[in-house]
C-alpha cells in the first residue's frame, strides 16, 4: 500500500461555515455542529481504485517531528487507548496517550504515526492538548480519519469528533456534542457518531444531519454499518435489553430483533449488511440473523462459562465467524449463512431461548431430552491467548488466516485448517509498538 491519500485532482466539496450564534432545533439538543473556516480540498474519499499518491507533491512526513525528542527507540513506549481495524481489515489504527499510528496488516508495518507535542491543535480545539487519542476511525485507506480525544490527558475534548486530513496534518473540521462520544463509524458517504444513548448520522459531503436514533444506555458505543456500495444498513442496540435495531436506509425500513435475553455485548455485520452476528453479556452463545426479516439463521456456542465477548468478525465470503473474549481463546466457527436456509432448516424465533440451534451435533436427534449444551454447535478452530487481556480479531487477506490485535500491543497472525479444525498454527507474533526493535 502506497499510503493514505486522495488524488489531488478530486474536486473541492462544499463545507458550511459555522453559525456564530448556533441555535440547534429542539430535537437536536445533543448536537452542536462546528466547522473549520477553510473548506477542505477533498473531503469525500475517492473510490478504492483511484487512491494513489499525488504525483506532483511529495509524500507527507512519517511523523510530526519534535527537535527536542531523541531517537524514538530510546523513548518509553506509549500507552494504548484504542485499536481497531479499517473496513477491509487490511490496516489497523492505534490511539495512544501521545497521538495515533496507522499500520498495514500484511505485511505488518507501521505506515505512519502522528505524535502530538502536548499542544498541537488541542488547545485551539478546546481540548487540553495532552496528546491522548481515544478513538481513531479509518476510512479504508484514504487520508481522512475521525479522531476523538481520550485518556487522562486528551488531545481533543472527548465530546468532539475531529475530522483529520493527513495530507494537511491537521483537523479540517469537527462535530461537537453535549456528552462524550463513545464511537465513530465511517462510510464513503456517511459519518455516524455514537453517544451514550443517541446516534447521529451525517452526510459526509456537507456534514448535514440526516438521522438520529435513541438507544438504551450504550457505554461501549456499539454500532456497525454496512460498507458495500449502495444504501447503508446500520445496526445498533434497540430500545430494550437484548434487542438490536436494524436500519435499512435503502428500504426505508426499521427492523427490531430480540436477539438475546441479556443485554447486547457485541455484534458484527457483513459488508453487504445482510447478515448479523450478536453476543450477549453472558457470552456463551453467538447468534446469526438475517437482517431483512430478522430470522435466526444459526446459533453457535463459544463455551459453557460466562465470558465478555470483545469482538466478532465475518470472513469476506461469510463462510466463517471469528470470536474473541476475555477467556483468552479465539474461536472460528463454520457458517451456513452464506448459502441460505434450505430443506428443514427453517428460521427460529430468537426470543425463545429454549429453542435448539438450527444445526446440531450427532446428538441432535435427542435434543429434546439432553440439555441444550450437548447439541450445541462448537467452533472448528481455536487459538489460545493470555486470559484476561483484551483482543480484537479479523480475517486476514491470506486464505484461512486470522489477525489478532491485543491492547498490550501484541499482533498475531494464525492459520486454521478448514477441513480438520483444531488448534490454529501461529504464523507471526510481534509487538506492533516496538517494530523498530523487531525489524
Amino acid at each position: 500500500m502506497a499510503g493514505l491519500s486522495i488524488p489531488s485532482s478530486s474536486p473541492s466539496l462544499p463545507w458550511p461555515l459555522p453559525d456564530p450564534n448556533p441555535s440547534p432545533s429542539s430535537d437536536d439538543q445533543d448536537s452542536i455542529l462546528e466547522h473549520d473556516q477553510r473548506p477542505p480540498e477533498a473531503l469525500l474519499p475517492a473510490e478504492e481504485d483511484d487512491i494513489q499518491e499525488p504525483p506532483s507533491s511529495p509524500p507527507p512526513p512519517l511523523a510530526v517531528q519534535n527537535p527536542n525528542l531523541t531517537n524514538p527507540i530510546d523513548q518509553p513506549h506509549p500507552s494504548l487507548l484504542h485499536i481497531s481495524f479499517n473496513q477491509d481489515h487490511g490496516c489497523f489504527a492505534a490511539g495512544t496517550d501521545r497521538g495515533f499510528r496507522i499500520y498495514n496488516c500484511d505485511p505488518l508495518r507501521e505506515i505512519f504515526r502522528r505524535d502530538f507535542d502536548g499542544g498541537s491543535g488541542g488547545v485551539e480545539s478546546g481540548g487540553g492538548g495532552g496528546g491522548g487519542i481515544g478513538t481513531v476511525e479509518m476510512l479504508f485507506r484514504c487520508n481522512i480519519l475521525a479522531l476523538v480525544g481520550g485518556g487522562p490527558a486528551p488531545q481533543y475534548p472527548p465530546t468532539k469528533v475531529m475530522i483529520w486530513d493527513d495530507h494537511q496534518s491537521r483537523c479540517i473540521g469537527d462535530l461537537s456534542f453535549r456528552s462524550e462520544v463513545r464511537a465513530v463509524r465511517l462510510r464513503r458517504d456517511r459519518i455516524v457518531v455514537v453517544l451514550e444513548q443517541k446516534i447521529f448520522v451525517y452526510n459526509f459531503v456537507d456534514l448535514k444531519l440526516i438521522h438520529q436514533i435513541e438507544t438504551v444506555p450504550n457505554p461501549k458505543g456499539l454500532c456497525v454499518v454496512s460498507q458495500a456500495p449502495g444504501p447503508m444498513v446500520l445496526v445498533c442496540p434497540g430500545g430494550q435489553k437484548g434487542q438490536v435495531r436494524v436500519e435499512h436506509y435503502g428500504l426505508k425500513k426499521t427492523k427490531f430483533i430480540m436477539a438475546h435475553d441479556s443485554r447486547i455485548a457485541c455484534f458484527a455485520l457483513t459488508q453487504d449488511g445482510r447478515v448479523l452476528a450478536t453476543a450477549s453479556s453472558k457470552g456463551t452463545l453467538v447468534r446469526v440473523f438475517n437482517t431483512v426479516d430478522g430470522s435466526l439463521l444459526q446459533e453457535v456456542r463459544r463455551g459453557a462459562d460466562r465470558a465478555e465477548i470483545y469482538s466478532l468478525a465475518f470472513s469476506a465470503n461469510t463462510q466463517w465467524l471469528a470470536v474473541s473474549s476475555d477467556k483468552g481463546t479465539v474461536h472460528v466457527f463454520s457458517l451456513k449463512a452464506n448459502t441460505g436456509i434450505t430443506g428443514n432448516d427453517k428460521p427460529h424465533d430468537a426470543s425463545d431461548s429454549n429453542q435448539g440451534s438450527p444445526v446440531g451435533s450427532s446428538l441432535s436427534f435427542i435434543k429434546g431430552v439432553l440439555p441444550k449444551y450437548f447439541h450445541s454447535e462448537w467452533s472448528v478452530a481455536q487459538f489460545r491467548l493470555h486470559e484476561g487481556s483484551q483482543y480484537v480479531v479479523a480475517f486476514g487477506h491470506q486464505k484461512n488466516t486470522i489477525v489478532i490485535l491485543g491492547m498490550d500491543g501484541s499482533f498475531y497472525r494464525c492459520e486454521y485448517d478448514p477441513a480438520n479444525g483444531g488448534e490454529m498454527t501461529q504464523l507471526e507474533c510481534h509487538n506492533f509498538l516496538k517494530l523498530e526493535e523487531a525489524f
